[in-house]
Parts: C-alpha cells; sequence; structure tokens
C-alpha cells in the first residue's frame, strides 16, 4: 500500500514537473490556472490522445507558449480556443463543439449499420419459399408402389 502512494507521489511531482517550466509560467497566479485549464482542453497534435498539459512534444510546448500569449494579450478562454480552432482546426480540442458535421462522423457507423440490419430483415422477410404441392392422386398410387417394393 506504501508502494503504491509512494509510486502515486513520484508520478504526480514527474508529471507536474514535465507539464509547466516555472521560465514559462505567467507572473499572475490567476492567469496561470486559466492558461491551465485551457492547457487540459487543448489536444496535442503531435500525440493525438494528451492534452497538451500532459504531452512533452515540442508542438505542445510552442501551443502552450500561444496559450499564455494570448491570455497575457488579454484574451478571454472562448477567444483563445477561437484563435487555436481557426488556426489548427477543431480537432485540435480534446471536446469538440456539437455541430452537424460531428454528428454525422460519430453517427455515421451506426445509420450504416441500422441501414444494413433492416436490409437484411426486408430480404429475408420477402423470400417466401414455394409451398410444397400437393401429390395428386396418380403420383400418390406411383409414389406407393416405390415403397412397397417389387412384389
Amino acid at each position: 500500500m506504501k508502494a503504491r502512494i509512494l509510486l502515486a507521489a513520484m508520478a504526480a511531482v514527474f508529471c507536474m514537473a514535465a507539464a509547466a517550466d516555472p521560465s514559462e509560467r505567467l507572473p499572475d497566479p490567476a492567469q496561470e490556472a486559466r492558461a491551465r485549464h485551457i492547457f487540459q482542453q487543448v489536444r496535442c497534435l503531435v500525440c493525438q490522445n494528451e492534452s497538451i498539459d500532459d504531452s512533452q512534444a515540442e508542438l505542445a510546448r510552442d501551443l502552450r507558449h500561444i496559450v499564455r500569449d494570448q491570455i497575457r494579450a488579454g484574451r478571454s478562454d472562448g477567444e483563445v480556443k477561437r484563435f487555436l480552432v481557426d488556426r489548427y482546426g477543431e480537432f485540435v480540442l480534446l471536446r469538440p463543439s456539437f455541430s452537424l458535421g460531428n454528428a454525422v462522423l460519430w453517427g455515421g457507423p451506426f445509420l450504416v449499420v441500422l441501414f444494413g440490419l433492416a436490409l437484411l430483415i426486408g430480404r429475408l422477410r420477402s423470400r417466401n419459399p414455394e409451398p410444397e404441392a400437393e401429390l395428386d392422386a396418380a403420383d400418390s398410387e406411383r409414389l406407393r408402389r416405390l415403397q412397397d417394393g417389387p412384389s
């Protein structure tokens, strides 16, 4: 138990040290807190599954610098995010805003599967096997003679 706590504490210290170089921090703690909040919402375009707060890539460092410059210039959080989206596309946000294009991207595969299932069910239902024709008297007599065998 103690080893786990020690390991978690060391990992936390390493992550905090790696995520923010003290020389890059903004002098105003409120501005730095805003910047850190934005860092957690912006995707590293190199790592693609990490925020720029967690990434060690050069591009993430550059993006952190851009965000700090934007905040230093007095822009709001929304304006900073819009600037990044205009420059890098909506993919830069870890949680992109809801739009029709995003809904189609996320819902499209499900709609294709549902359409395929509906098509399959329709095909299976429309396939009617022909009912077997009943034997007439002559065929019934012939069948009976074949079953009885030579006599």
